[in-house]
This record gives C-alpha cells, structure tokens and sequence, in this order.
C-alpha cells in the first residue's frame, strides 16, 4: 500500500538536506521522495507510515510536524 507523507521540517542549510535525505534514503518500502526547501517540506512515497517517518528525522535530532498539526497552530 502507498501512503504519502508530507512532513514540514526546519531545513536551514545544505548540510541539513544532505542529512534528511541520507535518513530517509534508509527507511525501507519508500518508493520516492523529495525535499522542497522553499516550503521547508519533506515528501517521501511509499509503504511507510508518518510516524516512522517523524521517528527517523528525530534520530538525526530534525523537528517534523505533519502539515495538518502546521495548519492548525
């Protein structure tokens, strides 16, 4: 089953996208993923639920909220 997740994530410097992507490239089941840095978001297809991803982006000590608890605050 492929889920979408999109998460926003607080992307100040290349380094960062170099971490985030290495850490996602990782996660098993993921059939795409992309980095928007103009609305600091983080896309990632595949097999995988939010909560994994969110759990990967922690261990690299990375702050991602899904974009619906974003909207609401």
């Amino acid at each position: 089953m492929t889920n979408v997740v999109e998460l926003k994530v607080g992307l100040h410097c290349d380094e960062c996208i170099k971490k985030i992507l290495k850490a996602i490239k990782k996660i098993e089941d993921i059939e795409t993923y992309d980095v928007d840095t103009k609305l600091n978001k983080v896309i990632v297809t595949g097999n995988v639920t939010t909560e994994e991803v969110i759990r990967v982006l922690h261990k690299i000590g990375k702050q991602a909220t899904t974009w619906e608890e974003h909207s609401a605050a």
